[in-house]
């Protein structure tokens, strides 16, 4: 009986031990960088509804893990294992099994950055977010020409042109076109101030208005100087009736512009040809920058009503038509423009 005790506490000790050396051995290994396969380390997307058996195989997969039991060991010893969020992140070799749970965990996704110029129309938007991975063309381009979708984010138009404030912007992969349309529209409205609301008004604008004249500035400017000079053209002629007859709000009108703006061009009646309605055209024709916005509400005080492109991408300003014609025949009819 009593050696029977003696084996039974050796055997005792001895699983003690063993559990205590592989308590330590996993210590250590959560606690040391993985060293994996990977020296670059990798990205790697959790999608929502993967259980840690499919995080492991991507893990795997892209050689950032060499021991799984361990690794799955640790992140049931340590929790981690149904705190794990979906998103896109950046794991490094240098990172050790608890550091890249943690990382799992944390919900800090990798975040892409997209710059949108100023004066870019939907179209070309769609195209700089799709060339970043984070919406494709048709998909933005779907929702950002959704009159539902308009509506529902208040915008007094059938799509969100001229809303897509110019920024730079960082958007995790899961984003979605949605969030990011949403996104450019709530920074516009930043920025677009109740001082500047006020403005509009008493301008006798709305804000609508207002931007789609901004965006006919930010098109026709061609050195940042001369915008509030340009809008005050466009306020003088609004204001005396005239037509505002710009060559960007007919090209914005023509379906697949082959980019040979012609004189049977300037003839066809479309609603955002301005050489043929009178006013502004019925929404914006690109996606205006602050200062083109800022001059839109506070034009140069000017008795202008004409200008024509230079060479040099300045313009010449008149206030009569007779001068006008005169520097047309000077800048244009010579370079064969309509």
């Amino acid at each position: 009986m009593k050696k029977i005790l003696i084996a039974a506490g050796v055997l005792f000790l001895l699983a003690g031990a063993i559990m205590a050396y592989g308590a330590f051995d996993l210590y250590q290994y959560m606690n040391a960088p993985i060293q994996a396969k990977n020296p670059s380390g990798a990205f790697i997307t959790i999608s929502p509804g993967d259980n840690f058996e499919r995080i492991m195989e991507k893990l795997r997969a892209v050689d950032l893990i060499e021991h799984p039991f361990k690794f799955e060991l640790t992140a049931r010893w340590k929790g981690f294992g149904r705190k794990i969020q979906a998103g896109e992140y950046r794991l490094s070799n240098e990172m050790t099994p608890l550091e890249m749970l943690q990382a799992l965990a944390s919900g800090r996704v990798v975040l892409h950055s997209v710059t949108i110029p100023e004066g870019f129309n939907i179209r070309q938007v769609a195209k700089r977010i799709d060339a970043s991975g984070l919406a494709g063309f048709e998909r933005f381009l779907s929702a950002a020409t959704d009159p539902k979708f308009a509506a529902r984010l208040n915008i007094p138009a059938d799509t969100v042109e001229g809303y897509l404030f110019p920024d730079t912007y960082s958007f995790a992969r899961s984003a979605g076109a949605e969030k990011i349309i949403k996104t450019m529209i709530d920074e516009l409205r930043r920025h677009f101030t109740h001082q500047w609301k006020k403005r509009a008004q008493e301008l006798g604008f709305s804000v609508h208005e207002i931007i789609t004249l901004a965006s006919i500035i930010e098109k026709e400017t061609g050195v940042a100087d001369e915008r509030v000079l340009i809008a005050s053209v466009f306020h003088n002629r609004l204001a005396k009736n005239m037509r505002l007859e710009s060559d960007p709000t007919v090209i914005y009108g023509i379906k697949d512009f082959d980019g040979n703006l012609t004189r049977s061009d300037l003839k066809k009646q479309t609603p955002y040809n301005t050489y043929r309605i009178h006013g502004l055209p019925p929404g914006p024709i690109a996606n205006p920058g602050l200062a083109s916005i800022r001059a839109a509400l506070y034009p140069a005080r000017t008795e202008y009503l004409y200008f024509v492109a230079k060479p040099d991408r300045t313009h010449h300003f008149s206030k009569t038509l007779s001068a006008h014609n005169q520097a047309v025949n000077k800048y244009q009819l010579s370079s064969g423009s309509p």
